[in-house]
């Protein structure tokens, strides 16, 4: 009974699972030319920039154009990631290479904040001497900069944000961005007052927010790959309201997770009242995970409760855990959700 049930569980969740994944086939296409264009209007102008930065011997505009250049290894990787994703699920790998955006968004926290702990040093360094800023040339350029960053950032906020990996190259370029107004404001400062360390105090403002965007992508990709819940889902919570729809039992070994970005699945086991429709239970649980939380993705095995069930039905008073056939879920993981007892 609980095997065939499974069986059609799977089916009928990976049917809608096809359409979804038809669905972002096409948005993935739009993703990879926004991010493409970015990347080309990057490139472009770091080269400039590096030219220019040589010319001026200015460092703040090398530095800016090295920030640049992580911009564009930022949104190599989350193409690349784009493509491996895309890939169909064989062989060993039976979710594909979804993870492929989570490891390139890991990457991209990392480097911010590695690139941030570079820009704190070198800031550091010009507040204890200050070095000779041309402060009009690089005014321009930083001016240059922030139209192009504006645009690329432009061109990246059109593409999928909820996907961690796009939101990882977004983040790089604001970040960028950010770099630049403060350069623009560093440059104009020198330009007027001659104060040569207000380069070195922009630039540590940009770090920390360099610091906050990279521990935030580090967190959220930490989450996917440790397996919690999805931000917004509440395990237990959830549990119980499982555990409270007509002729449920009891709901163990629930587990909650993300595949990537987007992509939430479940899993539990249910026991259902004897002579309780245990296929009928299933397709209600399974419309109440998609239509009140978005979970499209979901594997129940239902089972019949043995008998007796309540508590106080066996000689010894044992309730259902203890009586629980012992051929399956030996030891539940995690929490048992029962219906309290005015629900049945």
């Amino acid at each position: 009974m609980s095997s065939h049930g499974h069986q059609h569980g799977s089916g009928h969740t990976h049917g809608g699972d096809g359409h979804a994944g038809h669905a972002h086939g096409v948005s993935a296409d739009a993703d990879r030319r926004w991010l493409t264009i970015a990347l080309a209007l990057i490139t472009g102008f770091m080269a400039i920039e590096v030219v220019i930065g040589v010319i001026a011997r200015s460092l703040a505009l090398i530095s800016d154009a090295a920030h640049m250049l992580t911009d564009a290894v930022s949104i190599v990787l989350a193409l690349i990631a784009m493509r491996l994703a895309a890939r169909p699920a064989r062989g060993g790998f039976t979710y594909g290479l979804k993870r492929a955006e989570i490891l390139s968004a890991q990457a991209n926290g990392l480097t911010l904040l590695l690139l941030g702990a570079w820009l704190a040093y070198e800031a550091v360094e010009r507040l204890i001497d200050p070095p000779e800023v041309e402060g009009g040339l690089v005014l321009v350029t930083a001016l240059a900069g922030i139209v192009v960053n504006v645009a690329a950032a432009w061109c990246i906020s059109k593409a999928n944000r909820s996907s961690l990996n796009v939101e990882g190259a977004y983040q790089h370029i604001l970040n960028d961005l950010f770099a630049f107004i403060g350069t623009a404001v560093a440059g104009l400062v020198v330009l007027l007052t001659g104060f040569a360390r207000a380069d070195g105090i922009a630039t540590l403002v940009v770090v920390a927010l360099m610091f906050k965007a990279g521990y935030g992508l580090l967190r959220e990709s930490g989450r996917v790959f440790l397996e919690a819940a999805p931000a917004g889902v509440d395990p237990d919570a959830l549990g119980d309201e499982l555990a409270a729809q007509p002729s449920v039992v009891e709901v163990h070994d629930l587990h909650v997770w993300q595949i990537t970005s987007g992509e939430p699945a479940l899993s539990a086991h249910v026991l259902v009242e004897p002579g309780g429709d245990c296929h009928g239970v299933r397709r209600g649980l399974e419309d109440l995970l998609r239509q009140d939380h978005g979970i499209t993705h979901s594997t129940l095995q239902v089972d019949h409760a043995p008998v007796p069930v309540f508590a106080g039905d066996l000689p010894d008073g044992r309730d259902l855990l203890s009586a629980r056939d012992s051929s399956h879920c030996a030891e539940a993981h995690g929490p048992v959700h029962r219906p309290t007892p005015h629900e049945h």
